[in-house]
């Protein structure tokens, strides 16, 4: 009987010294936490784009790396090349595959610095790893393909839809833990749809932990309802563009007239 109860007692504290390591240890149970702070952005006629922040908090004594994208996609640019010699004009189509349309980067320190090629590649950080990440055809060799990745992300930084920055995420030690915050402008040219925000904790040129957060983007009001009327109803939507034009041109006659007036 007293051998029974020793196992039974043991079994009830066992649970409480789990507890008790869980509590106590120093960065295996913290977790790394994010959020954004517009995580609903709401395109209207007044759009121009919004800004979004990300904060969180994580253990302390690790690098930080932020990644904003949208899912992989497929993009089309017409390439540019002279013919005869002089004229410039379209001499092909190259095709991107797994692409994301936006494609914004920050971290504590230089992604060099802080992390290894190989872990880039696994999580697809850093425009060295997208390009190796996504597909471009037609080309002839690798060496082609940095070319024509070239040019597609100055194309896209000048879009405003792809950005990459280093020491700008400020860091802050409250409570034993490491506060992070970054503020990004969020660009008009992004379309309507679903956005991840990625955080990835870094200590010794590795992603130890990860945390995600959603940011959707959304077209509402007349904005929405025209962009449903010129899909689904594109001759309507012609007739309605027209008059509104028509509206415009008339508008700025009379505001040139009473200025003439004058």
């Amino acid at each position: 009987m007293n051998f029974k109860f020793q196992i039974f007692k043991f079994s009830i504290t066992l649970p409480s010294i789990l507890t008790a390591l869980m509590l106590f240890s120093g960065n295996t149970f913290a977790g790394l936490t994010i959020k954004a702070n517009h995580d609903n952005i709401k395109i209207d006629f007044f759009y121009h784009g919004s800004t979004v922040s990300v904060k969180g908090a994580s253990d302390p004594g690790v690098d930080l790396i932020i990644k904003i994208t949208s899912p992989d996609g497929h993009e089309v640019l017409k390439q540019k090349g002279k013919a005869a010699g002089f004229l410039w004009m379209n001499t092909g189509t190259l095709n991107f595959e797994h692409t994301p349309n936006l494609y914004s980067l920050h971290s504590t320190k230089k992604l060099e610095d802080i992390l290894s090629r190989e872990e880039a590649e696994k999580y697809i950080i850093g425009y060295s790893a997208l390009n190796r990440h996504i597909e471009i055809k037609p080309v002839n060799n690798e060496s082609e393909k940095a070319t024509w990745f070239k040019e597609f992300i100055r194309f896209k930084e000048s879009s405003k839809l792809y950005a990459a920055s280093a020491g700008k995420i400020a860091v802050t030690l409250k409570d034993g833990r490491q506060e992070y915050y970054i503020l990004t402008d969020w660009p008009y040219q992004a379309p309507p749809g679903d956005y991840f925000v990625t955080v990835h904790a870094v200590k010794d040129k590795k992603v130890i932990e990860t945390a995600e957060a959603n940011v959707h983007v959304e077209q509402v009001g007349s904005v929405k309802l025209l962009a449903q009327m010129a899909e689904n109803s594109a001759a309507t939507y012609g007739i309605i563009s027209i008059l509104i034009a028509v509206a415009a041109g008339f508008g700025v006659g009379l505001i040139f007239k009473k200025g003439g007036a004058h």
